[in-house]
């Protein structure tokens, strides 16, 4: 990402692991940071119903909203086909400049780009990190209230944010001056 502003993303997942994930900055306004992962760095691929959301090596273009307790992401297949929305429930990012700390709070919330139904994803992941002591209580159910929230606000229309359909793929390449996908 030569000659691209980038953030650093210090990734917590209870209990014990940390990934520094580094991201092309596309836009940076007072409600919201989008930025750019080029490349998904997963092993294997990441499914919900059965069908794959996320390869290796796909692209992302994320969404952060400074105090939100979940950011979003526009998930690709590595050709760049867009799969749909995943909404990370974490805690509110810590922003210091280019650098971000944040803590995996286990639930997501997947749209699915073929207008299938939205669902809250891992909830047994929640409930084993709750019965291990790795997550208290209290927060456990801020996370359940985000990941319902979101839920509902998708029933109700209002969900995604404007911001997330407007920045796809294509616009964050163009943005960042690699339309081409020199930047991927």
């Amino acid at each position: 990402m030569s000659g691209t502003r980038a953030v650093r993303i210090h990734y917590h997942r209870p209990p014990d692991r940390t990934e520094v994930f580094e991201q092309a900055l596309v836009e940076e306004r007072p409600d919201v940071i989008v930025t750019y992962a080029p490349s998904a760095p997963i092993a294997r691929p990441a499914v919900a119903d059965g069908r794959i959301i996320l390869e290796p090596g796909a692209p992302a273009v994320w969404f952060t909203f400074p105090g939100a307790w979940h950011d979003i992401g526009r998930f690709h297949l590595a050709d760049g086909t867009f799969t749909g929305l995943y909404a990370n429930v974490l805690t509110p990012p810590e922003i210091d400049g280019a650098t971000w700390r944040t803590t995996d709070l286990f639930l997501d919330v997947w749209l699915p780009a073929d207008g299938g139904a939205p669902r809250i994803l891992d909830e047994d992941e929640l409930e084993d990190a709750l019965a291990r002591g790795v997550l208290d209580a209290r927060t456990a159910e801020r996370a359940r209230a985000e990941a319902r929230d979101l839920l509902g606000a998708v029933r109700a229309g209002m969900w995604p944010p404007e911001v997330v359909r407007s920045w796809t793929l294509e616009a964050a390449l163009e943005r960042l001056g690699a339309a081409d996908g020199t930047q991927r």
